[in-house]
């Protein structure tokens, strides 16, 4: 391979794999996007600010405190799912499956359970399970938009793009305008590099109510890639503490630093079609 083929073959894979980790990120993150973690027997006093605002200090001790309240009691549903659903948040996937397979254990046909089973399976990179198990926590009569929304991720990340949109479609007819299903539409159109369409979709959820903070950072990376950094700079800053957005801003940088590149490499695609 020549030394062009080698950096348009290291391009493709440093700017799927961006657009990949931001998908995963979506899909990690979805139950704690759109509903506050069940707290359950665990007092909400001991949590000083939301758990989306929690820096990784913040974060890991309130993991360490949801823990212990599963400790207590392992076959505790809502323990379960609080603890598996906050060691996704920190990253320790393989750990909230193996939280997650003792509660399926205990709870086989509850829907909530299968739904962050499949979740944690995706986060832990087992994707086609993933798939399996959340399409076994859909019922054709009362569909769930969030599992909708939940599979189409998972689609996308095991590259079957068209399915992954219908499945969002399908989730936008039963919850229209949700701001969390258009930011995984539109991340869907980054990761096949069709950056007009996705800042689209992305502008659309942010413009939405209830559209938090995950979203304004996605659109922040579609306009950022098209090397408009200082708007991608001013939306990631937006509602974020100083040092979570001196952090987005830090790791936006370390992407824009590639921005010829991912240009260089559509110009690439044009050339051989």
């Amino acid at each position: 391979m020549n030394s062009r083929g080698q950096t348009s073959h290291s391009s493709r894979r440093l700017l799927r794999g961006t657009a990949m980790a931001f998908i995963a990120l979506a899909l990690a993150g979805c139950a704690a996007q759109k509903k506050e973690l069940t707290t359950g027997s665990i007092p909400s006093a001991n949590f000083s600010k939301p758990v989306q605002s929690m820096n990784a200090t913040e974060l890991s001790a309130a993991a360490e405190s949801i823990g212990k309240a599963y400790e207590r009691n392992p076959k505790d549903r809502t323990a379960g799912l609080n603890y598996a659903n906050m060691l996704r948040m920190t990253g320790r996937n393989d750990q909230a499956l193996a939280v997650m397979q003792q509660v399926a254990i205990n709870f086989p046909t509850d829907r909530e359970v299968l739904a962050a089973y499949g979740k944690s399976q995706a986060a832990a990179g087992q994707l086609e399970q993933a798939l399996d198990t959340i399409s076994r926590a859909q019922t054709p009569d009362r569909p769930d938009w969030k599992l909708k929304s939940a599979e189409g991720a998972i689609l996308d990340q095991l590259g079957r793009a068209p399915e992954a949109r219908q499945r969002y479609r399908e989730a936008l007819d039963i919850q229209p305008n949700e701001p969390t299903v258009l930011s995984n539409l539109g991340m869907s159109y980054l990761l096949a590099k069709d950056l007009k369409t996705a800042e689209t979709y992305l502008r659309s959820a942010v413009g939405q109510p209830g559209a938090d903070s995950s979203v304004r950072q996605n659109l922040a990376l579609a306009i950022g890639l098209q090397g408009r950094f200082p708007e991608a700079e001013q939306i990631a800053r937006q509602e974020l503490s100083p040092d979570q957005a001196e952090a987005n801003v830090k790791y936006l940088r370390s992407i824009m630093s590639q921005q010829n590149a991912w240009q260089k490499l559509s110009k690439e695609d044009k050339n051989t079609n």
